[in-house]
């Protein structure tokens, strides 16, 4: 394959550009799914009848589901050949958005709404991997870190997107062309259902089979442990916020057997001639180097992420679309710097823009160990958008070297190993954070007894418990970056494979 001239794994040309928009859009719509629900929740909770704990599991479901599908990703992309998997991949995203949108507003009918998430976040744990292996196949080793640095703009603008726009749906009423836009919660799907009929639409056309397949077969109890596996040690840290770290039967076991269930496969995959998962991977001393630092910049920002609204919410009195205005500027810096951050890869190599992108994501994170009730909002946007540049320069890049220093045939499985690395440290991250906070408000708040003797100073006081639990937070969320820096420092760039 050359500049001018793509060929799939049949000879035959295709516009390799276009492929790749369609590809890269359609992943925008699976992250808008992803990122648009928490804004939404409110609204939810009072349509259907049901309290946080039962919206919550809108979430909570599509974090498994996702986390699941991972590292069956790896399988799918060597077995099916690109086209059809592609396309079906994108069907079920559409139907899974199409069923929660058109779930009917009675408490009796949520089920359905998660069952639309589901089948949502099973597309989405297919698509992002896939779109990652496609650029592997599609782009030489010098064009890829910019094909990367795109995918970051796409992944990393929805976070910033998906909670604004569908705080603007639902605080207000709209007029487009002339038209009256609804003032409900279906309309935040709307835009994702646009792209992926679009998609659709266009991707017989354009897309061919880029990808290499192998005669591999699904080995049922890999599948099993995989599943159960992931899904139980994701489902442990994602009830952390609801329930704490001492419910055994809802965070304790389902970590420890899930912990459990990931070792035994691992020892499966080693022992197999051709795993359902390829774990050598981690033979390769920069992927990973790569991998662990990824984990570290997710769990750091991540975490922080999270955290920030509630803070906003909680201590400043913002609304949802408010506080989604605030960190806007430094989300939307994570998408624009994504491609510049795979320009500096190429050039100056990924150790410099590593060690150089993590210490101003810890120089960014340090004002917000010492943050108070009355720190401003301009300030907590600057702060925010630093430690976004941050991210912005290690996060793409470093993914992008954990598939450069591997050979071809092995990206599918480096790829799926990446990602699941990346969703697990995702969870773990917000799940420390949250128990975190939780907890120091709930050693340091005031007893009621003051809350009758001086509700003035019971009410301050119990500000300040709140504040210690967000500095503390904070301060672990720096570390995360710190041991991040860390870990970079040991990479070889000098060993790197050519990756042909």
């Amino acid at each position: 394959m050359t500049k001018t001239q793509a060929v799939d794994i049949h000879g035959r040309s295709y516009h390799r550009t276009i492929m790749f928009v369609l590809m890269l859009i359609a992943t925008l719509a699976g992250s808008l799914m992803q990122s648009t629900l928490g804004t939404a929740l409110p609204t939810l909770m009072d349509k259907f009848s049901i309290d946080l704990n039962t919206a919550q599991q809108a979430t909570t479901w599509f974090l498994l589901a996702l986390g699941v599908m991972v590292p069956v990703s790896s399988y799918l992309v060597k077995k099916v050949p690109t086209k059809p998997l592609t396309i079906i991949t994108y069907a079920f995203l559409l139907i899974g958005v199409l069923v929660t949108c058109l779930t009917p507003e009675k408490h009796d009918m949520w089920w359905m709404f998660v069952v639309g998430r589901v089948i949502a976040a099973a597309a989405v744990g297919i698509s992002m991997p896939l779109l990652q292996i496609a650029i592997v196949n599609i782009y030489s080793k010098e064009e890829r870190s910019f094909a990367m640095g795109l995918m970051g703009l796409v992944v990393g603008m929805s976070p910033a997107i998906g909670p604004t726009l569908t705080g603007w749906i639902l605080n207000r009423s709209h007029h487009f062309l002339g038209f009256t836009l609804p003032d409900n919660w279906q309309a935040i799907f709307y835009l994702p259902i646009t792209i992926l009929v679009v998609v659709l639409v266009l991707l017989p056309f354009f897309m061919r089979d880029i990808i290499p397949n192998e005669d591999v077969k699904l080995d049922f109890w890999s599948l099993l442990l995989s599943s159960f596996g992931f899904g139980l040690f994701l489902l442990g840290f994602t009830n952390v916020s609801n329930d704490g770290w001492s419910a055994l039967l809802a965070v304790d076991a389902p970590i420890v057997i899930g912990l459990l269930l990931i070792i035994v496969f691992i020892w499966r995959q080693l022992k197999m001639e051709k795993p359902f998962l390829d774990v050598r991977v981690f033979k390769s001393w920069d992927f990973s180097v790569a991998t662990i630092a990824v984990s570290a910049v997710m769990m750091a920002m991540m975490g922080v992420e999270m955290m920030l609204p509630t803070y906003l919410q909680n201590i400043h009195g913002m609304s949802a679309l408010d506080s989604g205005l605030t960190l806007l500027p430094g989300a939307l810096f994570i998408g624009f710097l994504s491609p510049v951050a795979g320009i500096l890869y190429s050039k100056a190599g990924i150790k410099r823009v590593g060690v150089a992108g993590l210490l101003v994501l810890s120089v960014g994170t340090i004002p917000f160990a010492f943050i108070t009730a009355s720190t401003p909002s301009l300030a907590i946007t600057l702060m925010y958008t630093i430690r976004m540049i941050g991210v912005a320069m290690v996060l793409m890049p470093l993914t992008s070297l954990s598939m450069d220093v591997l050979p071809k045939a092995k990206a599918a499985d480096g790829t799926a190993v990446n990602n699941t690395a990346r969703q697990i440290a995702s969870s773990v991250g917000v799940a420390l954070l949250t128990s975190v906070t939780q907890n120091t408000i709930n050693n340091h708040k005031p007893g009621m007894a003051l809350k009758l003797a001086d509700p003035l100073k019971y009410a301050a006081k119990t500000l300040d418990a709140s504040m210690d639990g967000f500095r503390l937070a904070f301060q672990v969320g720096l570390a995360f970056a710190v041991i991040g820096m860390i870990v970079v420092m040991f990479l070889k760039e000098a060993n790197r494979q050519t990756n042909k």
